[in-house]
């Protein structure tokens, strides 16, 4: 199972009015840990679906939110819940360190 995407088109409707913990994935085709980070995150959605949302958001594809959330490099991770960012993660990370900034939402 790989990371849904989202767009500003279904922004409102996959993050903001989100049941649950949203993480999205701000990323681009270009960015190589984008890449390397990607399959850790399909891993982490597998294995707490149930828990949290992963979703992946182009840059390239949508400047607007990528200004709105001032997001200055990538791969960033913004976590949503009830429409508000709770936390930010900058860069590629292992899955355990990923997890570790995640406790609170898959714990």
């Amino acid at each position: 199972m790989s990371a849904k995407a989202t767009s500003e088109a279904t922004w409102v409707q996959d993050v903001l009015a989100a049941e649950g913990p949203v993480l999205v994935d701000f990323w681009a085709e270009w960015c190589g840990p984008c890449r390397m980070v990607a399959p850790v995150l399909d891993e982490i959605q597998s294995e707490n679906a149930e828990k949290i949302t992963i979703l992946k958001l182009n840059v390239d594809e949508n400047p607007q939110l990528a200004m709105q959330y001032q997001i200055t490099s990538i791969p960033a991770m913004k976590v949503f819940v009830g429409g508000e960012v709770k936390q930010s993660i900058i860069g590629a990370k292992p899955k355990f360190a990923l997890e570790q900034d995640l406790a609170a939402f898959i714990g």
